[in-house]
């Protein structure tokens, strides 16, 4: 298992992987110095990451390999087809997955998601709106959502 730190806006992430994908893309809460020279599994990902953060790429084409039980992976997967600048609430994400019973459980997988935007579980938000749950905390949340919005919210301070 190779892994790169690369800086963003958001803070360092971490992206680890091998030959048969990329398993884990986690921000960090402490600095870390980025690598100077990316091993050559991670080197798309780090390149992919830039560009989002750039803003000039709304998708990402890269070999994953999240480890996760069958159940997560289903989840990890229907997330991934959530278009950029868009989002779902958990009930919907429950009801494209045939369950709206497995709403917990749905809500369960996305906080385990391992690969951080990649996996995009920041564009799924409570029913009524609201900006429910995030491992990597609400203000990235927030960040993220506004930085796909086609209409950017202006700051008033």
């Amino acid at each position: 298992m190779e892994e790169a730190y690369i800086d963003t806006p958001l803070g360092t992430a971490r992206i680890r992987g091998d030959k048969s994908g990329i398993s884990a893309i986690e921000v960090l809460n402490s600095p870390v110095e980025e690598t100077s020279n990316i091993p050559i599994t991670l080197k798309q990902a780090a390149t992919q990451l830039k560009e989002y953060f750039e803003g000039s790429r709304q998708s990402f084409e890269l070999q994953l390999n999240p480890k996760g039980t069958p159940f997560q992976k289903k989840v990890w997967l229907a997330l991934q087809q959530i278009p950029h600048g868009r989002t779902l609430s958990y009930m919907e994400l429950s009801k494209i997955l045939g369950d709206p019973k497995a709403i917990r459980a749905v809500a369960a997988a996305n906080g385990k998601n391992p690969i951080w935007i990649i996996i995009p579980c920041h564009r799924v938000i409570g029913s009524d709106g609201s900006l429910t749950g995030y491992a990597g905390g609400l203000h990235r949340k927030k960040w993220l959502l506004n930085h796909e919005s086609q209409n950017k919210q202006q700051s008033l301070f």
